[in-house]
């Protein structure tokens, strides 16, 4: 790691670490105290301690990295954000999309009501994830045999919810790399599909248990598509600890939900339909380097997460003030071991939320060449995206 990330890292560490704890603790108090009489109450009061943790990712993105996420949408559908239950899905890019999210969601106003459908190794990292289960997102053990009721007792859950929520969902079920990509076409190839060349082949099964369950309460369907110029690294959450600024293209086309097919064949083939289409808009973008015939609306920078940020900075530092008066930690051989292995642990929990994100850690070798092996390899892919 570069000695600039790390200096950013342990500083912006302990604010998040800190801050998300107390965050956590708050939210379990209102878990035990206040949902078993008053699920709705729960929510609503959870969503604004939700956004005090989750405006701090914002900040990283809008002041500290000052990353540009450029939107082009027609003029209802930006009206309309915030404003409905909607179910988002878009294809995944970068390391980083989940947070390009939280970034529309909170200029809508419901970034404290966004969930997301992921895998369940999510909600056991530290803070972050942890927020997220109190928030009901809903965690997947990729088995359908266990998903379908997940997911069935998920979307029942938000049947009842009291606000305006954004159900994220990426169907394609992995993050975007080359060796994935060489996969899904060899698939795709093998199959007599369409072989893609900028976008995975997406997993239709969850897509549509969720169609079909959250018809008659989610008016509409968010179909993002995002991209970033190919003159600039993905962005990463290393490099925006880094500081170092990039641009996400983000095309919106709001569907409404009564308009989908009425089957299940008919909702996965509009579904596969869809990212031919994002396929399609995405390759002329990286040639003819245009992205979107829709008009681009400006989303501003607001000022909320920077005045959250600063307010917990400086309830943090006065606390941490306050702590070495009382304890004298720094004076004694035992306080300056607590100081040393608190920052030790700081740096171990923000090395663990960064390297959850890289799409590159679990990422094939390549195709092998062999043909056994190339079967075995099209059988596994075919499994894993229903």
């Amino acid at each position: 790691m570069a000695v600039p990330a790390a200096l950013a890292i342990v500083p912006i560490g302990i604010l998040f670490i800190l801050s998300g704890f107390t965050v956590n603790f708050l939210q379990a108090i209102l878990f035990v105290l206040v949902r078993p009489v008053s699920k709705s109450m729960y929510r609503r009061i959870n969503k604004v301690i939700a956004e005090l943790l989750w405006l701090e990712l914002i900040w990283l993105i809008d002041w500290w990295a000052a990353i540009k996420v450029e939107v082009h949408a027609d003029a209802e559908t930006l009206q309309l954000l915030g404003k409905e239950h909607a179910l988002v899905i878009s294809n995944h890019r970068s390391d980083i999309d989940w947070l390009v999210g939280w970034v529309l969601a909170q200029r809508s106003g419901c970034l404290g009501s966004s969930l997301a459908i992921m895998k369940k190794e999510a909600k056991f990292l530290p803070i972050i994830g942890w927020s997220m289960w109190f928030s009901d997102y809903v965690f997947l053990e990729r088995k359908w045999a266990i998903d379908e009721i997940t997911l069935k007792s998920g979307f029942r859950r938000l049947e009842d919810f009291p606000m305006p929520f954004w159900l994220a969902l990426f169907v394609e079920g992995t993050r975007f790399t080359q060796p994935k990509l060489a996969a899904a076409q060899y698939f795709a190839a093998s199959r007599g599909l369409p072989v893609p060349r900028n976008v995975l082949i997406p997993r239709t099964k969850g897509f549509v248990s969720a169609v079909s369950h959250m018809r008659s309460f989610v008016p509409a369907i968010y179909d993002c598509t995002v991209a970033t110029p190919m003159n600039q690294s993905p962005p990463t959450l290393l490099r925006m600890f880094r500081g170092q600024t990039s641009v996400v293209k983000v095309q919106i086309r709001r569907h409404l939900m009564h308009e989908l097919p009425e089957t299940d064949d008919g909702t996965a083939q509009w579904c596969r339909d869809v990212f031919v289409t994002k396929d399609a808009l995405l390759e002329r973008y990286f040639t003819k380097g245009t992205f979107s015939d829709l008009e681009h609306q400006k989303i501003g920078r607001p000022i909320k997460s920077l005045i959250v940020v600063i307010c917990w900075s400086m309830l943090i530092v006065y606390g941490i003030v306050k702590l070495f008066q009382w304890s004298s930690l720094l004076s004694s051989w035992e306080g300056i071991a607590f100081s040393g292995t608190f920052l030790v642990l700081v740096t171990i929990i923000m090395q663990i939320l960064i390297h959850s994100s890289e799409s590159e850690r679990s990422t094939p070798v390549g195709l092998p060449s062999q043909d056994p092996i190339k079967q075995a390899l099209i059988q596994n892919y075919a499994e894993i995206r229903q």
